[in-house]
């Protein structure tokens, strides 16, 4: 059984990467002509490729990024569909300050009231 440093350290090496890379552009492919099958079978190929490319490749990295910034709403949800730790930080950031608005509001709505 390989620990995650071990783990890590394989991901690391130059060919693995290019493997991975090459495995997610395919897998991507693939979910094109088994998207037009009736379910939801191409997104669970596409999904992974897309998370192999990303997890392999500076280059797809900074067109993603390219991506979030033109379209943010379809980012936050790639990220979301990813698992991505930036997604999880931006959802607590997002309820800390909606319930710090909320406690923002409560004064002023007690003394609206009377």
């Amino acid at each position: 059984m390989w620990t995650r440093e071990q783990w890590r350290q394989f991901e690391d090496k130059p060919g693995v990467q290019t493997f991975f890379f090459i495995l997610g552009i395919v897998l991507m492919l693939a979910a094109i002509p088994i998207g037009a099958l009736p379910g939801p079978g191409g997104l669970f190929v596409f999904v992974p490729g897309l998370a192999l490319t990303l997890r392999s490749s500076m280059w797809a990295k900074r067109h993603y990024v390219k991506f979030k910034r033109w379209q943010p709403k379809a980012g936050r949800w790639t990220d979301w569909g990813l698992r991505r730790a930036s997604a999880k930080r931006r959802e607590e950031l997002a309820k800390a300050r909606r319930e710090e608005e909320k406690l923002a509001e409560e004064p002023n709505e007690s003394l609206e009231r009377r």
